[in-house]
């Protein structure tokens, strides 16, 4: 914790305008591209987005779609599907989990 305090330091829990913002995509029905959301680690969902193409490129991949939004319209758009919270410029991100496929076959045998 800091002992002093700046006047221009934002508290943490004040929402500050990121601007435009590269908003993930998967595609929808027809043309139309729809927003990907995500879950935090607690596991609430989460609209995600990005202030740069490359940090959304470096988390999700190259071929990861995406279009422009403000803050705040991806705040209006996602709040109706349960998703009241914006992440910025997450850094960390895991694969999916999957369970690893299953082999038939038959079981090896040991020796006696």
């Amino acid at each position: 914790m800091c002992l002093f305090r700046y006047e221009d330091d934002p508290e943490p829990e004040e929402r500050v305008p990121a601007g435009l913002l590269y908003v993930p995509v998967r595609p929808g029905s027809g043309a139309q591209a729809v927003i990907r959301l995500f879950r935090t680690p607690l596991g609430a969902r989460t609209a995600v987005g990005f202030t740069s193409a490359a940090r959304l490129a470096a988390t999700l991949g190259e071929g990861q779609g995406r279009i422009r939004l403000s803050e705040s319209l991806l705040r209006e758009l996602c709040e109706p599907l349960g998703a009241a919270l914006v992440t910025v410029d997450p850094t960390l991100s895991a694969p999916s989990v999957a369970p690893p496929p299953l082999r038939p076959g038959p079981l090896p045998v040991r020796a006696a």
